[in-house]
C-alpha cells in the first residue's frame, strides 16, 4: 500500500489532520508526526528526527507558515519573506529527496489575530508558490478556500485554528489532492 506522510503545524495537527488518516483509509497508510512543525526552523530540525518515519513515502503533504509570520517581539515579523521562501524550499529539496511527490499547502488566514496579519500570510504565499511549482512540487491552496469563509472556518476563541466546519472543508480538500496525486504516482 502506497504512503503518505503529513508535516506541518497545528492547522494540521488540530485541523485537517484529525479527519485526513479516516478519509484516506483504503486509499494509502497515513503518518502524521505528534510534533508540531511551528517555525520553519524548527520542522527542518524536526524532519532530520523523524527521517526514518518519512523516507519512502510516496507523497509528503506539507505546510508552514503561521508561527513564521508572527509579530512576537512588536519589531516586525518572526521570519522574513525571503527566509521562509528559504527555508520552505530547502525543507521541499529534503523531502522530494525522500518521496516521490510533495505537495505543499498555502498556509490559511487567521481572523484578527493579534500576532499574525493576514497579509504577511498572503506575502510568504505569493512569495513561495511560484518557487515550489518550478521545483515541481503540487500546491493545494488551504489559504484561497479558507479565506472567503473565514469567520465560518477560524474559530472566534483564539482567531488562528479551524472550526467543526473549516476541518472538514480542509480535510476533504487535501484527502481529495492526496487521493489525485497517488493515482499518478
Amino acid at each position: 500500500m502506497k504512503k503518505t506522510v503529513f508535516l506541518g503545524d497545528s492547522i494540521l495537527l488540530q485541523g485537517y489532520g484529525v479527519l485526513v488518516p479516516d478519509m484516506l483509509r483504503g486509499d494509502c497508510e497515513t503518518w502524521i508526526p505528534d510534533r508540531n512543525g511551528c517555525f520553519t526552523i524548527n520542522t527542518l530540525r524536526m524532519i532530520h528526527d523523524l527521517r526514518s518515519h518519512i523516507e519512502g513515502a510516496d507523497v509528503i503533504h506539507y505546510n508552514n507558515g503561521l508561527w513564521d509570520a508572527c509579530h512576537l517581539f512588536g519589531d516586525g515579523i518572526f521570519t522574513s519573506t525571503e527566509d521562509y521562501v528559504r527555508n520552505v524550499c530547502r525543507i521541499v529539496r529534503i523531502l522530494q529527496s525522500w518521496s516521490k511527490q510533495v505537495i505543499f499547502a498555502t498556509t490559511t488566514p487567521v481572523w484578527n489575530h493579534p500576532e499574525i496579519v493576514n497579509e504577511d500570510l498572503i506575502a510568504f504565499n505569493r512569495a513561495v508558490v511560484p518557487e515550489l511549482e518550478k521545483m515541481g512540487v503540487i500546491i493545494n491552496d488551504l489559504h484561497s478556500t479558507v479565506y472567503p469563509h473565514l469567520y465560518e472556518y477560524i474559530r472566534e476563541d483564539d482567531h488562528i485554528h479551524l472550526t467543526e466546519a473549516g476541518m472538514q472543508v480542509c480535510a476533504e480538500q487535501v484527502a481529495g489532492i492526496v487521493r489525485d496525486t497517488l493515482s499518478k504516482l
